[in-house]
């Protein structure tokens, strides 16, 4: 018995201190909040173009309810996840939270009071937003209609509904919040990369992930035959046999003002909601900047099947 007990007291004190370790190491890699001027009239305008950008009305909207009130379910290997009420509903919504709380939901994957939020959150691309970016959606938001929808809970099993275990994740798997600078590239390829990496998030789909569910950042948009809800992702770097390689820059331009593609399809599934309520709403100079920098990626090759067969070039389709 004795025995036991010192390796009960063990184990607590590895938990104890690698929680705590933890904590400080998550906190490291991401940026505080920072004092900006008032929000104002110009705020919010930019605020909505960063809305559409982010993606924010496709995950927490569904039909029959309403817009922001919370999306419909999402069904993952490690669970079923509901997107929050992101109103500014004072109970039901986000109402009583401050923009610093916001903030750091947004960056950092916590919400009020210390909760841990999970990673279907796209807070891991979130995080490399700007504060200026941050504080304008803070302000678009705080002027769509309250809604009183309860979201409801997330269905996750044990061990992984233990939300303080997000924390070691983050440890792991969570980005410096800011990009690396690249003094060398070119302004569009610049801000494309900002729009692909952080606002658009479009690795959260089109990059395959481990097995505790993390990005594989060696094979970004490269593809996965398993993305949101267990369906195929297409690979979208310019490979020109598994990707999008023999498109050119302004096929892509179009295709995320359109939805076309270059042998005259047109995109469905949740692809389709992207372009109509992000990409298709984008000056057409970061549409431009992100065709730029996707097309100036290493390809990857890593062909993906699609209904049964390979993709060949075939693009984001879906």
């Amino acid at each position: 018995m004795p025995t036991l007990l010192k390796w009960l007291a063990i184990v607590l004190v590895v938990l104890v201190v690698g929680g705590v370790a933890a904590w400080f190491g998550a906190r490291a890699y991401v940026r505080e909040p920072v004092e900006l001027a008032a929000a104002g009239p110009a705020s919010v305008e930019r605020g909505e173009y960063v809305f559409h950008a982010a993606g924010c009305y496709t995950c927490h909207s569904q039909e029959g309810q309403p817009p922001l009130s919370g999306g419909p379910p999402l069904e993952t290997p490690f669970g079923t996840f509901h997107a929050p009420n992101i109103t500014p509903h004072p109970e039901a919504g986000i109402g009583d939270w401050t923009e610093v709380e916001f903030a750091r939901a947004l960056r950092q994957g916590v919400a009020p009071g210390g909760v841990e939020l999970y990673p279907v959150f796209p807070y891991t691309s979130y995080t490399h937003m700007t504060d200026q970016d941050v504080r304008d959606l803070w302000a678009y938001l705080q002027t769509v209609e309250p809604a009183d929808n309860e979201s409801p809970a997330n269905d996750v099993p044990f061990p992984l509904s233990v939300r303080p275990l997000v924390t070691f994740w983050k440890v792991l798997f969570l980005p410096a919040s800011e990009l690396e600078d690249a003094p060398q590239q070119a302004e569009a390829w610049r801000r494309g990369r900002y729009l692909v990496l952080a606002l658009t998030h479009c690795t959260q789909c089109h990059t395959p992930r481990n097995f505790l569910g993390a990005r594989r950042v060696s094979m970004r948009l490269a593809g996965t035959e398993s993305g949101p809800e267990g369906n195929a992702i297409p690979n979208i770097t310019p490979e020109n046999e598994t990707g999008i390689g023999r498109w050119s820059e302004s096929d892509l331009v179009f295709f995320l003002q359109t939805g076309m593609t270059p042998g005259g399809d047109f995109v469905g599934g949740r692809m389709a909601d992207v372009i109509e309520r992000s990409t298709s709403r984008m000056t057409a100079e970061d549409r431009q900047a992100i065709a730029a920098y996707v097309m100036a990626l290493p390809p990857i090759e890593h062909a993906i099947e699609q209904d049964g067969q390979e993709q060949a070039g075939g693009g984001p389709g879906q």
